[in-house]
């Protein structure tokens, strides 16, 4: 059984990588692209805020700042493939791989601490909560906006324009959609978020580092599979809650799974329980397709 920190911890995680399951999403499920900058632009957001941070910015800024720094990454991908006809996914492996390298200009090293620094979470600190409760609150909080958001601006004519790309691009050229400007904006949006979820995650952690982007994608594809498979097609709405809950239940299982001596993993087995996990999650829907027509 996990500790009550321990569950805790791993909901605030959930939370904070649920940013990262929405900028999937966008990507993958609406836009219909497959996008592997996000490897490269949640560590881009933990060191573009880490060091503002560290220099004095404002939290709240630097983690707008992020935001910029990320959708501007999101748009090299989209110039690549839209101007160059390079192939989507070629693409965005070019922009992570760049990124790695921008991330070590941006911290100078590979690793910022954030220890005694002021952050989004310092105010709330004082408020008779627990620390162990306050940063899922705070993050929870968040997440829940930028669902509203984000379910809000994909219900509007733009992001029906965007739905219509990603679902059949050349009957939306047809109806007079620009389809390259829904890339642009579909990818810097994708991306803004998840470089904010890698600010929440410097700030929550205490530390930026080069690395911690390495997975990123396969964390937000799992998170998105299983929403998918707990609440099927319902909608925009039900979509994004569903990547909540993914994101949540999948850092809770492998933090389960860690911490039940019964099976043996240690803290080094994290690849291989990710790989496991994200497996389970990927067949689970065949099964339940079989079942359903058994």
């Amino acid at each position: 059984m996990l500790s009550q920190i321990a569950f805790w911890g791993a909901v605030e995680l959930g939370l904070v990588f649920a940013f990262v399951a929405i900028g999937v999403f966008l990507t993958f499920r609406v836009l219909d692209f497959p996008d592997l900058t996000v490897d490269g632009s949640f560590p881009l957001g933990a060191a573009v805020a880490a060091v503002l941070i560290t220099t004095g910015f404002n939290p709240w800024l630097a983690a707008a700042i992020a935001m910029v720094a990320g959708a501007l990454a999101g748009l090299v991908t989209a110039f690549l493939n839209v101007r160059f006809r390079i192939l989507n996914l070629l693409a965005s492996i070019l922009t992570m791989i760049a990124l790695f390298s921008v991330n070590l200009r941006v911290m100078g090293k590979p690793n910022v601490a954030l220890i005694n620094a002021d952050t989004m979470l310092s105010p709330f600190f004082g408020i008779g909560l627990r620390e162990v409760y306050v940063r899922p609150l705070f993050v929870g909080v968040l997440v829940v906006i930028a669902v509203i958001l984000v379910w809000r601006f994909l219900e509007s004519d733009a992001g029906l324009a965007m739905r219509a790309t990603g679902a059949n691009a050349r009957m939306a050229r047809a109806q007079g959609v620009d389809t390259r400007r829904q890339v642009y904006l579909g990818l810097a949006l994708s991306n803004a978020l998840v470089a904010l979820g890698g600010a929440l995650f410097a700030q929550t952690n205490g530390f930026a580092d080069v690395t911690s982007g390495v997975g990123t994608i396969v964390v937000g594809l799992a998170a998105v599979i299983i929403g998918e498979t707990l609440f099927g097609a319902r909608g925009i709405l039900f979509a994004l809650i569903g990547c909540i809950v993914g994101s949540i239940l999948y850092r809770i299982a492998i933090q389960l799974a860690l911490s039940t001596d019964a099976l043996g993993l240690k803290a080094s087995d994290l690849n291989l329980v990710t790989a496991v996990l994200v497996a389970v999650a990927l067949i689970l829907p065949h099964l339940r397709r079989g079942g359903a027509r058994s």
